[in-house]
């Protein structure tokens, strides 16, 4: 693996490791209005002190005017924290209508595709993200990695670096003829034992993987798979609770069935994706266990339009149809149970920079913008353990910001178009 991964880097060298242009770091951020996530307020006239890409102090202007170079002037805007998606797909290519698709790009194009993704979503305000399942497996922690060494440019990134499903499951390409199966990079996470599972998933966190994403129940946009059948057993998911909390990890659960989201919840998961079919016992189980609920409530209108305009199998388009309006009955009556609630999207399925649109659905669906904009920034950090370092324009953090041509707290849909993002002291636009 670790060879394979180097020919990858040697191979994308010349396109990923041109550095974004030198730019003088910001020592002061000049905000006209800012938006305070921890204690849920909006600040007026606010001047953000950066050193080394962290704040290290927020409030009102100090006497005599703040000039000289390193001075960002966004007085005439709001400006929040840099926004988290929690459940994204950076690597490879968007969704199509051809279920074997994802056999059709190595695992060097689905870095390449990443570069360019990381890039879109970066640009649309998004500072962090959690990459939640890649086909070839550890190219996320390639992206990451490129990432963080400043070769390219993108968000923060957490990632799982393979899904952990059964044979045939929601995590595998599905649709070969039979005797057929995918290459074995695109297999590491498939396993059909407790056994299987603790090797498996402690090997993935052990060579790059942040975190474990299971496939728990049957997926929408997998053929020959059905949302509401499980597919790993309470034990199995249990396994591997125990296997990422030995490595001071997490696990999350895709689960769109309400069966497959209780037994994810009873064995310990940090986070429930999806959650399409949760029912009433399982809105409260999420609420007394702590557990997060990531519901992507957006790409239900895309799929169905895009996905009958470009003849997606029917099987899908049924499927969509089936968890859509349900998810977001569940996700209101989560919010009205006062039910965690980290902001994810599955962008990939719907175009990379989209992720603001989700923000108008949360607010339709029942929560103020003050509440999905929490989702996006606070909570999801907490979800991420990276409650101190991202999150909030809090000092200590990094200074990871957007900025705002109208106020999003009248028009959540301002989200959708930031003037300007700045991560870890640096203006991306």
């Amino acid at each position: 693996m670790i060879d394979r991964r180097h020919l990858i880097l040697a191979a994308t060298a010349g396109a990923v490791a041109r550095p974004a242009r030198a730019a003088e770091p910001v020592r002061f951020v000049r905000a006209g209005r800012l938006i305070d996530v921890q204690k849920a307020r909006v600040l007026e006239d606010q001047v953000i002190e950066i050193r080394d890409g962290r704040i290290v102090s927020v409030g009102p202007p100090p006497r005599g005017r703040v000039t000289g170079g390193g001075v960002l002037d966004w007085s005439r805007l709001t400006v929040a924290p840099g926004l988290i998606d929690l459940h994204t797909h950076l690597v490879g290519s968007d969704q199509s209508a051809d279920p074997l698709e994802p056999l059709k790009h190595s695992a060097a194009d689905d870095v390449l595709s990443g570069v360019r993704n990381a890039r879109l979503t970066l640009r649309a305000g998004f500072t962090t993200v959690r990459d939640v399942g890649t086909w070839h497996g550890l190219a996320d922690a390639i992206l990451r990695d490129a990432i963080n060494d400043g070769r390219v440019e993108g968000p923060r990134m957490k990632v799982a670096g393979a899904y952990v499903t059964r044979p045939g499951g929601g995590g595998e390409v599905t649709g070969l003829p039979a005797g057929q199966f995918p290459p074995d990079d695109m297999r590491m996470g498939v396993v059909e034992t407790i056994a299987d599972v603790r090797r498996k998933g402690g090997w993935l966190l052990d060579h790059g993987a942040d975190f474990l994403k299971l496939i728990a129940t049957g997926a929408v946009l997998t053929v020959g798979t059905e949302p509401g059948v499980i597919e790993l057993s309470e034990d199995q998911i249990r396994a591997a609770v125990d296997t990422a909390a030995a490595r001071r990890s997490f696990v999350a659960a895709h689960a769109h069935g309400a069966e497959g989201i209780r037994q994810a919840i009873r064995a310990g998961v940090r986070t429930v994706e999806h959650a399409s079919l949760i029912d009433d016992a399982g809105v409260a189980m999420a609420r007394d266990h702590g557990c997060w609920l990531v519901m992507d409530i957006y790409n239900g209108d895309f799929i169905d339009e895009v996905g009958k305009r470009d003849h997606w199998p029917e099987e899908t388009l049924r499927k969509n149809f089936e968890t859509t309006e349900a998810q977001r009955i569940g996700f209101r009556k989560a919010v009205q149970a006062g039910v965690k609630i980290g902001f994810g999207t599955d962008s990939g399925v719907y175009p990379h920079g989209w992720n603001a649109r989700q923000f108008a659905y949360m607010v339709r669906w029942g929560m103020t913008p003050m509440q999905a904009l929490q989702a996006a920034t606070i909570s999801a950090a907490e979800s991420l353990q990276w409650a101190e370092a991202v999150g909030s324009a809090g000092v200590g953090r990094w200074a990871d910001l957007i900025a705002l041509g109208e106020d999003p707290m009248a028009d959540i849909r301002a989200l959708e178009r930031p003037a300007g993002v700045m991560k870890g002291g640096v203006l991306v636009v």
